[in-house]
């Protein structure tokens, strides 16, 4: 097992500036021996100082890389500015010429959408993932009480728990409580962990004790993130704010 490599920045303006860095060496690495890359985006404010500081990136030609999101919810129309794809055309899918970008569909049967995404994502091998870690210590929208590390499925539908819908309206996405959908879909654990590398970017106070018990909890569903303990090639990059509780 290899640990997640663990660097600690000042501030979130030069932590995004890091993780955007290496990101796009990485792209620009694979885009010299590869035909195309293919990458999962998360779309939380955590994100934003990344995301910024990636599409202002040189040299990377986005028209050979395709992106997916990581999960979204169910029940808002498609063009909601809440939803996380329409975040994330805000963010990164309308600022640089993807290739593909695959939007997640949450219309009709959300068993269908779950499969039909699940086979996007499986038509060739996931690169690289850019996640966080929620305050619950979820990743993706897989909250302790639905995490599932042997995880049969690529994608599926989950009930968000309290902690993390409340999370949802602390980040300004949701006015209330009860205005965050309480079902999402969301790609598994072993989907992400799939990939061949992580770059998991958790800045802010609020994260704290959840990279606490990522980086020192037992290894399990009780914090999701953990599971990032297992990978292969996993960069975990902090602010001194988040990595305010580790020794």
């Amino acid at each position: 097992m290899t640990e997640p490599i663990v660097r600690v920045f000042p501030d979130r303006a030069s932590l995004g500036y890091a993780a955007a860095a290496d990101i796009a060496a990485q792209l620009r690495e694979r885009l010299n021996y590869q035909n195309s890359v293919r990458m999962v985006f998360a779309a939380a404010p955590s994100q934003q100082e990344t995301l910024d500081a990636l599409v202002a990136e040189v040299g990377i030609d986005w028209t050979r890389v395709t992106a997916f999101q990581m999960d979204d919810y169910i029940g808002l129309p498609q063009d909601a500015p809440q939803r996380f794809g329409q975040w994330l055309r805000r963010a990164v899918f309308d600022r640089v010429p993807f290739k593909e970008v695959h939007l997640m569909r949450t219309d009709g049967d959300p068993e269908q959408r779950a499969q039909e995404y699940a086979d996007l994502l499986a038509a060739e091998p996931i690169d690289l993932v850019c996640l966080g870690i929620g305050v619950n210590g979820h990743i993706a929208f897989n909250d302790p009480p639905v995490a599932d590390f042997a995880d049969p499925a690529a994608v599926k539908v989950v009930e968000l728990d309290d902690t993390c819908r409340q999370q949802q309206v602390d980040d300004g996405c949701f006015p209330t409580f009860d205005d965050v959908p309480p079902t999402a879909l969301t790609l598994t654990v072993p989907r992400l962990l799939d990939a061949d590398q992580l770059f998991c970017v958790v800045p802010g106070q609020a994260k704290a004790d959840a990279v606490r018990r990522t980086l020192n909890d037992p290894i399990g569903e009780a914090c999701p993130a953990t599971a990032l303990r297992t990978h292969r090639s996993c960069v975990l990059y902090l602010d001194q704010d988040s990595a305010g509780a580790l020794d």
